[in-house]
């Protein structure tokens, strides 16, 4: 089976794809939230299931040029606490595939990231303090990274669409912009890599999707070295609520699409 020719790319089609591979590279070094116009785009050009698997090679590209930028200001004792949760979430996101169509993914996962970001919100203006990263270790901490570690593993299964769900969380927990960068590369390099069994068990990654990869894997590089060039020119309010601003567009295009 021929992934171009089945799919029937056009050249304005490959260049969406493109323009939506830089952005992959772009939020993995600056915005991670842009990563759902991402999804978007490779949703409305190739197949809806299908686009998963293209996908995720393109991401687990970005988040090796993440570590290799960022790899300094990850945060371990924040990782621990939430790759037992993920698994379940992951998981859970399996089983979900298995038998959910297209439309019943989209809305469960815009519904998700539109509550958890008016969540986000809401906690973030009435926070007497600043959080620190370090009361994960509390009991209440460590209650917000299962569920938050639940719900990116079921995110990133079915959608690829755990960016804002972990964006939320690192913002949340007090992440300034080198740490949540740092943190979320190994997460997401860990998690991405975890999912490729189960992709292809789903048959969403095979060797047609992988020619594409390849031919998109390269536009990858562009928009990562861009994004490291730009987050040093963003402050740190301006870099949250970047943050939110694209989990909430991208939830809003999951809902509507």
């Amino acid at each position: 089976m021929n992934t171009m020719t089945l799919w029937h790319i056009s050249g304005w089609e490959f260049a969406a794809l493109a323009f939506a591979a830089v952005l992959v590279g772009f939020s993995k070094t600056a915005v991670s939230g842009a990563n759902t116009v991402s999804l978007a785009i490779f949703a409305a050009v190739l197949p809806a299931r299908a686009s998963t698997g293209v996908l995720l090679p393109l991401l687990i590209a970005g988040d090796v040029l993440a570590v290799v930028t960022y790899r300094r200001h990850a945060h371990w004792p924040t990782l621990w606490r939430l790759f037992p949760a993920v698994a379940v979430g992951v998981v859970a996101g399996t089983l979900f595939l298995v038998w959910a169509g297209d439309g019943m993914v989209r809305v469960s996962i815009g519904a998700i990231l539109l509550f958890m970001a008016g969540v986000t919100i809401w906690r973030r203006r009435t926070a007497e303090t600043p959080p620190d990263p370090e009361a994960v270790t509390h009991r209440t901490g460590r209650m917000k990274a299962h569920s938050y570690g639940v719900l990116g593993g079921f995110t990133t299964m079915v959608a690829n669409a755990a960016g804002p769900v972990m964006s939320l969380y690192l913002l949340s927990a007090g992440f300034r912009k080198l740490g949540f960068l740092g943190t979320s590369a190994f997460f997401f390099l860990i998690v991405n890599v975890s999912k490729v069994p189960f992709s292809v068990g789903l048959g969403l990654i095979d060797g047609p999707s992988l020619l594409l990869d390849a031919a998109l894997a390269l536009f990858v590089v562009p928009g990562a070295l861009f994004g490291k060039w730009a987050v040093s020119r963003i402050n740190q309010r301006l870099f949250e609520q970047l943050v939110i601003a694209a989990t909430i567009v991208g939830g809003v295009q999951l809902l509507l699409r």
